[in-house]
């Protein structure tokens, strides 16, 4: 292949942003329906994670917590496959042009367009008594961390679409006031992942709050813990092992087991039709076992070494501020502001 040929090929690379906000403990259900795949991503795209600490700090959260949440989401990252050498993996309070363009963007995003935002509205209601500056301006910043690296494509949740769609706004705005500036982005709700529900209420989302309890797997618990959890599974009180409505704990187990083997439900209905229950969660809960076991592995290494695992983000956020750096200096040059 000549060397046009591989600028054309370059040129083709769609460049793909999601930040994770270190909140919580990340489930199987995120793994399963999202992280499990993030790692191939960088196969066909030029990829970005960021993990969203500035996000963060809107609702209260304990500086030890911070720090702690942060590395393990980061640790947690190139655990189920983002690799830090060829994806870009990094802390976002790491890259200041975060911050700093999330300001200049707010003096094109009008009121009415912030007020309306779903999310503020909701979370509003859940915080009565912290209902900050920094909770409305969210969707500004997330404006701001998405077209920092001219994005083409970001994976988010359907909740997080309408915030997509400000970000759009916003660049249009801007690019049409002034030369084009801002890759216009795409938001996508990926459509590859299991969708996973808590073991003690299957018709609710396996949720990554440690209170939780049994209901939830998280990626780094341990075997003995997993095992404990299956075996306390909602299931019902028929003996046949079949996907349907009317059985939403079968089916979120079968449905577990076959992303965890990638087969289809059918094939694992037809793998535990002479199963009893106890004997169905038992091997589902061993499936588990053995899916995160070199995750965990991996991530204990990483957090083994602390001195390693700060170089892997300073790197990062090297290869993160070099490309945001680009982006913001012309946003600056383009305002009217002097650049000396």
């Amino acid at each position: 292949m000549n060397e046009q040929n591989l600028q054309q090929n370059a040129e083709k690379r769609k460049r793909v942003f999601s930040a994770i906000k270190p909140t919580g403990n990340p489930t199987l259900g995120n793994y399963l329906g999202a992280m499990k795949y993030w790692g191939d991503m960088g196969k066909d795209c030029d990829t970005l994670f960021a993990v969203a600490d500035l996000h963060a700090i809107t609702v209260a959260i304990e500086p030890k917590e911070l720090r702690e949440n942060s590395k393990r989401l980061f640790a947690l990252l190139i655990a189920v496959g983002i690799d830090p050498e060829r994806d870009v993996v990094f802390l976002q309070s790491h890259v200041t042009a975060h911050a700093e363009l999330s300001w200049l963007l707010n003096n094109y995003t009008m009121f009415g367009e912030a007020s309306r935002m779903t999310q503020f509205k909701d979370k509003s209601k859940k915080n009565p008594d912290n209902i900050n500056v920094g909770l409305f301006d969210y969707p500004v910043l997330m404006a701001a961390d998405i077209l920092l690296y001219q994005a083409d494509i970001v994976p988010v949740g359907e909740d997080q679409l309408q915030h997509v769609e400000l970000c759009r706004t916003i660049a249009n705005r801007f690019n049409n006031r002034y030369t084009p500036t801002f890759t216009v982005p795409v938001g996508k709700i990926p459509t590859y992942g299991a969708r996973i529900h808590s073991l003690s209420d299957p018709t609710a989302k396996m949720g990554k709050s440690e209170g939780e309890g049994d209901g939830s797997i998280f990626i780094l618990d341990t075997p003995d813990a997993i095992m404990r959890k299956f075996k306390r599974a909602v299931t019902d009180c028929d003996t046949e092992i079949k996907a349907s409505e009317s059985k939403p704990g079968i089916t979120n187990l079968l449905t577990i087991y076959a992303a965890e083997n990638d087969i289809t439900i059918e094939q694992a209905e037809r793998e535990f039709q002479n199963c009893s229950y106890a004997d169905f969660k038992k091997r589902v809960g061993e499936a588990t076992v053995e899916t995160l076991r070199p995750i965990r592995e991996k991530y204990e290494k990483l957090r083994a070494d602390d001195n390693a695992l700060c170089e892997l983000m300073k790197m990062g956020a090297q290869k993160a501020a070099y490309l945001a750096r680009k982006t913001l200096d012309k946003v600056y040059k383009k305002i009217g502001f002097v650049r000396v």
